[in-house]
């Protein structure tokens, strides 16, 4: 079934989304894949600083989604995996939405748009790193097209992990 996505604008975070990040991060169901408990002020600060870098550097960022009405409802975007396991030094597409804003398409439409942006900025393929029980993020990743290319076990946490992959340099359904 084809729905009706919501209308999304995506903008280089300010230092005000730092704080709406936190705010809307905080929920437990947010941040059951990243680590369990939410992150303090800091690292949003220093996050949203790094975004700003990142775009002006590349041209694509870790973007704020902003809802019709101008809302922050969480980001989505690309950056270079820089973790020493895993895809190094690929282009990971990825997404985080406070938890009153799950399942209204939101996440579906602002990868839509950063597919197009990072393509726009000559990147040939992304990659989306999702926990294997994660599974709103794993359909999310079929919607956008992706194929499940790897499954790998976390380092640390000892979770199963997918590594979804999508080529850009050709059509893709978006």
């Amino acid at each position: 079934m084809n729905r009706v996505l919501p209308v999304v604008r995506l903008r280089v975070p300010t230092d005000e989304d730092a704080v709406a990040w936190h705010r809307s991060f905080a929920h437990p169901d947010v941040m059951e894949f990243h680590g369990g408990r939410p992150a303090g002020l800091s690292v949003y600060e220093e996050l949203t600083a790094r975004q700003r870098r990142h775009d002006a550097e590349r041209g694509f960022c870790l973007w704020t989604v902003l809802d019709a009405s101008g809302q922050v409802v969480g980001f989505t975007g690309a950056q270079p995996w820089e973790r020493e396991w895993g895809p190094t030094g690929e282009i990971e597409i990825g997404w985080r939405l406070g938890r009153d804003h799950w399942g209204q398409g939101y996440v579906t439409a602002a990868a839509r748009m950063t597919l197009e942006r990072v393509r726009a900025a000559g990147v040939p393929g992304v990659v989306a790193m999702v926990d294997a029980r994660n599974a709103r993020s794993i359909a999310v990743t079929r919607r956008l097209g992706m194929r499940l290319a790897e499954v790998f076990t976390t380092p640390g946490a000892g979770r199963e992990g997918h590594c979804y992959r999508l080529d850009l340099t050709g059509d893709y359904p978006v």
